[in-house]
């Protein structure tokens, strides 16, 4: 018997929803087709045989034919991103509609928006609604979350929020999906980067979802701590009234991250998912300061975090010496490498395809023994 396809909706900001995409859909039967719907592609990790990719137009940016002076009629509540007059929305709309239409599919995995989630439901798909932290109690997230078959949180139950109360038996949660391989050990990741055991170093990871830490706090906390080693991963706003000193670095963006991360005495990092998710891998002392996001985003993550007991949290950057002394010395008071990597599942993937793949075959009717071959599931 033929395995209703899945659709997946990939926002393309940032590096977190492409990656969980990957490692969720690779991790699917390759019995199962999937079709992948992305603004940009190319932010996409490989993706199996079985899956096809299929470039939509952004929802989110100004193309240049939209219509003028239509932005006066007031937007509903219900919708996040809805601007009249853009014709890319239409195409993508119709897109989505024509392949429901002509492919019938199981499920639509929505990662994220509330547009695509409503447009799946209006068009009587079945959907799975990605759920990330932040303040999402308005009109348009709930009715996403409301008529999901599924909500999948990439991310470990004790970062729950209490508002996701309402949805707690339909919440799959994947702490760790994403994670491309369990980070080496600290002696391994030094002895690879050649920095002496006893080398104090901190790390700044400025992940790919905004603009780029700002380089003056950093150059102040560097300062601060003259015999440490200070290293940047990724883009850094630079400040033209910084002053810098020797020991801080700015290497951009590099292969091998994660030996950076698994080396350091400290990491600072704003708290979107993949890093976060190589931070608890790692299990090494996080300083978490999130940056602005839709929906708080960010702010609720860094609170959840704190609150768990996985990072020491702050609302910026420290903007003095003393500041970032003591916030380095309560970063490595609250630290506890088990409880960190307790949040991580290496098997994350695998459990979310099995879960994700069993919701499909539920959503159309088929029973596990219809299936034409064994679930084939990452790692085995």
């Amino acid at each position: 018997m033929s395995r209703a396809p899945i659709g997946y909706f990939v926002h393309h900001q940032g590096r977190g929803h492409a990656e969980r995409c990957a490692a969720l859909v690779n991790a699917l039967p390759s019995a199962r087709p999937v079709t992948v719907f992305c603004a940009r592609p190319e932010v996409l990790p490989a993706l199996g045989a079985h899956v096809e990719v299929r470039l939509v137009p952004s929802l989110f940016e100004r193309r240049g034919d939209e219509a003028g002076g239509l932005d006066a009629v007031p937007h509903p509540e219900t919708c996040h991103c809805a601007p009249l007059g853009w014709p890319a929305i239409a195409e993508t709309m119709a897109a989505l509609a024509t392949w429901f239409r002509d492919a019938r599919p199981a499920l639509m995995v929505v990662d994220v928006s509330a547009e695509i989630a409503q447009i799946a439901r209006l068009c009587s798909v079945p959907h799975v609604h990605v759920l990330q932290h932040g303040t999402r109690t308005d009109p348009g997230h709930r009715a996403a979350f409301d008529g999901a078959a599924g909500l999948l949180a990439p991310s470990p139950a004790v970062l729950a929020q209490p508002d996701w109360a309402p949805w707690a038996d339909r919440i799959h949660h994947a702490g760790g999906l994403g994670l491309r391989a369990l980070p080496p050990s600290r002696t391994t990741s030094r002895e690879r980067l050649g920095i002496a055991a006893a080398q104090e170093l901190v790390v700044a990871v400025s992940g790919g979802g905004g603009d780029g830490m700002a380089a003056a706090p950093l150059g102040v906390g560097a300062r601060a701590m003259p015999g440490t080693r200070w290293v940047t991963l990724g883009e850094v706003r630079r400040d033209w009234h910084a002053t810098e000193p020797a020991n801080l670095r700015h290497l951009g963006w590099v292969e091998g991250a994660g030996d950076w991360i698994a080396a350091a005495d400290l990491v600072v990092a704003s708290p979107g998912n993949t890093t976060v998710t190589e931070i608890l891998a790692a299990g090494v002392p996080f300083l978490a300061v999130p940056e602005w996001r839709y929906f708080d985003e960010q702010r609720r993550k860094a609170q959840a975090l704190h609150e768990a007991g996985l990072a020491h949290a702050l609302p910026m950057m420290p903007s003095s010496a003393e500041g970032w002394r003591a916030a380095a010395s309560a970063a490595r008071a609250a630290h506890d490498a088990g409880r960190m990597r307790a949040a991580i599942d290496p098997h994350a993937a695998r459990k979310a395809a099995a879960w994700l793949d069993a919701l499909a075959d539920a959503m159309t009717g088929q029973r596990p023994g219809d299936r034409t071959e064994p679930l084939a599931l990452a790692g085995e």
